[in-house]
């Protein structure tokens, strides 16, 4: 059917609502009549800088301009303000400079999804109408807003279109590839249940980021590759679909065998593409926007390309697309909107806010004045009957649950506990009146009529419209029904008896470390004395002697500093620097196991009876569970547990009977249960029971009620509050503690060993400053010794250099202060020769003169031979075939000082 009046026949109704919500929004208020046009302010919101956004400036202009040719007579001008909107943020800086400094009356954009999101919120605000042409996603309808009109169709519109086109094929699976924004994340919803209508699976959705590189693409195209499903639904902008399907054909998912399907939101847009990247889709199929042909359609297209040619003259050839005559008809539609209200009242209302508030605080309000809060869309009727709450029959843990019961007229007198009191004060907190009644879920002689699926099951067939009480929220339940938010602590874990742990023999001074810090600190206590043995080697008389004698006092000074009896002077400023670091980690370790023993003496140790679960399934030790709880099925099931091994209990006095006797007797060794029933039974028994490991979640006590019923939502928002204010505490209080002095479960057992992760970093800044220590000793050493490592020959065996060098660092270093005793012997030594230690001395050998200097860092205890001897092992001078310098350390039984010797023998 062909349209008679304007472009586009599917936005007939747009306008009539349009029209109709004006006079209903818009306040009449009489003004003087005078013969001149009422300048409207309204603004456009377009990224001006793409094809689309000129389109949709000229269509709006043009529709300006046939508007007031046509309706001359019309007292009311449109004013355009247009503004730039380069991205999300951008539109919204310039929707609100519209509509602060402008006072615009409504606002014609934005172009995108995203950039509508920003902007519906500043038109519920303002109460200025924001009237996109080009936001197509279902999401923006959800956000409830009066003031925001779509002049386009909503992206849901085209999924049965999908749908049609999978059925024809026979497809049974289907995965849709969407951007990750507003407009592709809007449709996924509506197209997901279009295809499960028609018994399509959707194994896998694909997300891709709008800002993703053509690496982050191509990972997930080969993600897809690796899948059985071969038919994929792309909704994205062009902008980024012809990225995906370039890449697509790269990685050979473009042949046969696959099917793509593209939606309008790149079909529209087509026009705008480039040829060249239009081919690398052949093959795909599209749906898209249908528009009848008409005489009017084709006049316009022929205007507006002689348009945007003059407004656009650097743009050839472009094509007119879908949104053009939306935002033609969008316009046409407003125009005729503000000129039935003409007579309104175009000024807006100061908000009343302190100077340092924000923009957004600041905004001003429209004059034109209805109701700024939706309608909740339902209501419970008052006339209705009440709602039936099924409350659980309990034969122990009253204080969840307590139904006091009267059996001559076989009804319940009172329901009262905890989970009451929480389900009265969120019931206070809702924002409307629910009236209800408790019904126990009983037999007619006051006993429970069935576990607690039973009583949940009876919410799915509909006996009752909720359940209250300390009800489970678990996976297989919420197959049937819904839950509320958790309003307990979640989590099941074991609990069992503890015991004093003070063991007071011969080696409990052992126990106040773990064995891996015992060995740590040993390992330590050794490591630093050979750092100071090394540091303090060559000119410390202390650390000098006998192989055995320095040992000894390098480990006794080391070990000594745990007491701080040290008696060894340190001279090198490097030793002095690792004591004092190493003297601080011992004080912290010292403290440390002083104070550790002393509460191993003194304070209780107490300790779990049973740490594993699995050992008491390997022992048939006997387990607990609360009667009719999904405890049972987990012990049966996850755990294994025979029937023979579970014993079921009803109060918290049940159970402590069953510990007591212990499983020999018929009792039990340990229960698994739920945290909040757990914590009622340690604040009746203090210091007798704690939890152990396993530990499983689930996610606490909620509210029951049937599948998809409305007051989910609004009842677990009221769970919210009641939780986390003090009406809570006063429940816990009241229910639970009763002044009870009892810690909390998690701080019953104490620990009773230290381990070496309590001193990592102690130990880390002792190794830390050692190893620093001697590198810089190596260094100095090596350095001085530069003349010796560069004497050696090439052909020097290795573990010869290293024994050299070995025998010089045993010497004294008799440059240092501490071997100075006088400045006469200072003086002296000075003066006197330096000499060459030399033995079995010949007159028949021809060895040459040795240096006449070297180093007087070390005692003259090696000889440099040029020719053809060498030092033979025993310091005796053998004929050498080597012809380069050697240097080869002296035994000192063999040396001979030479020059001035009467300062006395060598040390």
């Amino acid at each position: 059917m062909q349209k008679a009046t304007t472009v586009t026949s599917p936005l007939l109704h747009f306008f009539c609502l349009v029209i109709i919500w004006c006079r209903i929004w818009l306040m009449h208020v009489v003004v003087a009549q005078n013969s001149s046009s009422i300048p409207v302010n309204v603004g456009v919101v377009l990224d001006l800088d793409t094809k689309l956004g000129k389109t949709g400036l000229s269509c709006i202009n043009m529709a300006l301009s046939d508007f007031y040719a046509t309706h001359a007579s019309y007292r009311t001008r449109l004013v355009l303000n247009p503004r730039d909107s380069k991205g999300v943020i951008g539109a919204a800086a310039a929707a609100l400079d519209l509509i602060k400094n402008v006072q615009v009356q409504a606002i014609i954009g934005p172009q995108t999804s995203m950039q509508a999101n920003f902007l519906i919120n500043l038109g519920n605000k303002s109460q200025v109408p924001i009237i996109s042409f080009s936001a197509t996603s279902p999401s923006l309808t959800s956000l409830r807003s009066p003031y925001f009109f779509r002049a386009t169709q909503n992206d849901s519109s085209q999924v049965k279109a999908i749908s049609a086109i999978v059925v024809a094929f026979g497809w049974r699976e289907a995965v849709p590839i969407y951007i990750d924004d507003e407009f592709g994340e809007g449709i996924i919803p509506y197209l997901t249940d279009a295809l499960q209508g028609i018994n399509v699976r959707v194994p896998y959705q694909s997300v891709i980021p709008s800002p993703a590189s053509d690496d982050q693409i191509s990972k997930e195209l080969y993600k897809l590759l690796t899948m059985q499903t071969r038919v994929f639904i792309v909704h994205m902008p062009p902008s980024l679909g012809t990225r995906l399907f370039a890449l697509a054909k790269e990685v050979g998912m473009m042949s046969e065998g696959y099917a793509w399907i593209v939606t309008d939101g790149m079909t529209n847009l087509w026009s705008l593409t480039d040829p060249p990247t239009i081919d690398s889709m052949q093959g795909v199929l599209g749906v898209r926007t249908y528009v009848p042909g008409t005489n009017e359609l084709e006049n316009f297209k022929v205007r507006w390309k002689r348009k945007f040619q003059q407004d656009n003259p650097t743009i050839i050839n472009a094509e007119l697309n879908i949104f053009g005559p939306w935002a033609y008809d969008a316009t046409f539609a407003l125009a005729m909107a503000i000129e039935n209200v003409s007579m309104g009242n175009f000024s807006f209302n100061k908000t009343n806010v302190s100077s340092s508030g924000t923009d957004l605080e600041s905004l001003d309000v429209s004059q034109n004045g209805d109701t700024t809060s939706p309608p909740k869309g339902w209501e419970i009727p008052t006339n209705e009957k009440k709602l039936r709450i099924g409350v659980p029959m309990k034969g122990g843990f009253s204080e969840f649950v307590k139904v006091t019961w009267d059996p001559n007229s076989h009804t319940a007198t009172s329901v009262t506990g905890y989970c009451i009191d929480v389900f009265d004060a969120v019931m206070a907190a809702m924002p409307y009146a629910v009236t209800y009644e408790f019904i126990p879920f009983a037999t007619p002689d006051g006993k429970s009529a069935g576990t607690y699926d039973d009583l949940i099951f009876q919410v799915y067939n509909g006996t009752y419209d909720a359940v209250v009480g300390d009800t489970t929220i678990v996976a297989n339940r919420s197959q049937y029904v819904d839950f509320t938010l958790p309003y307990t602590e979640s989590g099941v874990s074991m609990f069992v008896p503890i015991r004093d742990n003070r063991r007071k023999n011969a080696w409990v001074f052992l126990k106040p470390l773990t064995w891996d810090l015992w060995v740590t600190s040993a390992c330590f206590f050794l490591f630093i004395g050979f750092v100071v043995w090394v540091l303090e080697h060559r000119i410390n008389e202390d650390f000098r002697g006998p192989p055995s004698h320095q040992a000894g006092t390098s480990f006794w000074f080391s070990f000594s500093t745990m007491v701080f009896a040290h008696r060894e002077r340190v001279v090198s400023n490097l030793a002095r620097f690792v004591v004092i670091i190493w003297c601080f980690v011992v004080l912290i370790l010292t403290q440390s196991y002083t104070a550790s023993l002393t509460s191993l003496l003194t304070v209780q140790q107490l300790q779990p009876t049973v740490t594993d679960i699995q050992e008491l399934l390997k022992k048939g030790e006997k387990v607990g569970f609360l009667k009719d709880s999904f405890i049972e099925g987990i012990l049966k099931g996850r755990f294994r547990f025979p029937e023979s091994q579970l014993i079921e209990y009803q109060s918290p006095e049940e159970l402590h009977d069953l510990f007591t006797k212990g499983s020999a007797n018929g009792g039990v060794v340990a229960t698994l249960d739920e945290i909040p029933y757990m914590k009622l039974f340690l604040a009746k028994y203090c210091y007798e029971y704690t939890a152990v490991e396993p530990k499983l979640r689930t996610d606490g006590f909620g509210f029951v009620f049937p599948r998809g019923s409305p007051l989910v939502a609004d009842v677990s928002r009221a769970v919210l509050n009641v939780t986390e204010g003090e009406k809570m505490n006063q429940i816990e209080q009241a229910w639970f503690n009763k002044g009870s002095s009892c810690p909390d479960l998690n701080t019953l057992v104490s620990s009773n060993s230290l381990g070496v992760e309590s001193f990592g970093g102690l130990f880390l800044i002792a190794g830390v400053a050692s190893i620093s220590a001697l590198i810089i000793f190596a260094a100095i050493f090596f350095y001085e010794q530069r003349h010796v490592l560069l004497h050696f020959d090439s052909e020097t065996p290795f573990w010869r250099r290293i024994q050299i060098m070995s025998r010089i660092f045993d010497q004294k270093d008799l440059s240092s202060h501490t071997f100075r005793k006088s400045e006469l012997e200072d003086k002296s030594r000075n003066d006197s020769v330096h000499s060459i230690s030399v033995a079995g001395d010949s007159p028949n050998t021809n060895c040459p003169p040795s240096p006449s200097s070297y180093s007087n860092q070390t005692e003259p205890d090696f000889v440099f031979l040029a020719d053809q001897r060498r030092v033979a092992e025993n310091g005796d001078i053998t004929p050498s075939v080597t012809a380069s310098p050697e240097i080869f350390p002296f035994p000192e039984r063999h040396s001979i000082e030479l020059g001035n010797t009467t300062n006395g023998p060598r040390e």
